[in-house]
């Protein structure tokens, strides 16, 4: 439980900040850049560092890039079916999803996982 409460303000404050971030940075394009994601990952590797040692966190850091290259792949196939296809955005999402799965498990086999 107390790692929760841990994770729940350390998110929290990382949010505040990459928001404060956000709202500074020019073009406010950019500024969805920093939401949430970045935070919540921070303070996830954070905790783990601090309660299971660097390698662990490592290890979490890499599974953490694999998930976010796989969420890209995904995208780019949405935006293209979206722009391109003219489908629906949940015909899109739906049709591109696997794609996202044997990205994320291709190349967790890949790295050995």
């Amino acid at each position: 439980m107390t790692e929760y409460v841990i994770r729940f303000l350390a998110g929290g404050l990382l949010v505040s900040l990459f928001a404060i971030i956000g709202d500074i940075v020019r073009p406010k394009s950019f500024a969805g850049l920093f939401g949430a994601a970045p935070s919540v990952a921070l303070a996830t590797l954070g905790i783990a560092w601090f309660q299971h040692g660097g390698t662990y966190a490592g290890m979490q850091a890499n599974a953490m890039i694999l998930g976010g290259i796989a969420l890209a792949c995904y995208s780019v196939i949405v935006c293209q079916m979206l722009m391109r296809l003219r489908t629906s955005a949940l015909t899109a999402t739906l049709v591109a999803l696997p794609a996202w799965f044997v990205v994320a498990f291709g190349l967790y086999g890949a790295t050995g996982g």
